[in-house]
């Protein structure tokens, strides 16, 4: 699978992560395995659109339940060659080892904290996104606790978004853009900033 508008270096290193991410996914579960015949859209390219969201050089990207490293890994290699320090909190200590593997084999500027995320360090990241991990109201919350005052959260939903926000909005006040999936009809890519409790 060749990737579009990414250099041959990254289209390779993307592949190469989808070919180890099946790999394990055999022995733990990274990924649904009914998924795994379209890895390259349904996990690969929608992380992609995730990545291209976010502003360029910043100096943290935070990762939230990063499971299988969707998008953290592919922000990671996309990245590459940009000052961003990317951080993966994930409390499964095999999903731990797989993303610390990938940041070996690929030289990733990707530190791996595997610990809970109410637990973990607090990170003042410029960038903190999730995918497939809680609904938005408790998202937003972990990002308060990650990000800073300035952050973007980047959250990619399915067709139920607008009842998340909805019910998000009982807790926190945030401005929100909402961005199309171009890979799943009904999807959309949650833009956040400025949360605040109502």
């Amino acid at each position: 699978m060749t990737y579009r508008n990414v250099s041959r270096e990254t289209s390779d290193s993307l592949e190469d992560f989808a070919e180890e991410l099946l790999r394990w996914t055999a022995k733990i579960n990274l990924i649904g395995r009914s998924t795994t015949a379209d890895i390259a859209e349904r996990h690969i390219a929608d992380s992609i659109q995730v990545v291209n969201a976010a502003p360029v050089d910043i100096a943290k990207w935070v990762d939230l339940g990063s499971g299988g490293g969707l998008p953290v890994i592919v922000a990671a290699i996309l990245r590459k060659h940009e000052r961003t320090q990317f951080v993966a909190v994930e409390s499964d200590q095999r999903k731990a080892t797989f993303l610390r593997h990938m940041a070996t084999r690929q030289e990733l500027k990707l530190k791996v904290l595997a610990e809970r995320i109410e637990a973990a360090p607090q990170q003042a990241a410029d960038v903190v996104s999730a995918r497939a991990l809680a609904p938005l109201h408790t998202l937003l919350g972990f990002a308060r606790h990650h990000g800073k005052p300035d952050s973007l959260c980047l959250f990619p939903k399915g067709n139920s978004f607008q009842d998340e926000i909805d019910r998000a909005r009982m807790d926190f006040r945030f401005d929100v853009e909402i961005l199309p999936s171009k890979i799943s009809a009904g999807s959309v890519v949650l833009k956040i900033k400025d949360i605040q409790d109502v």
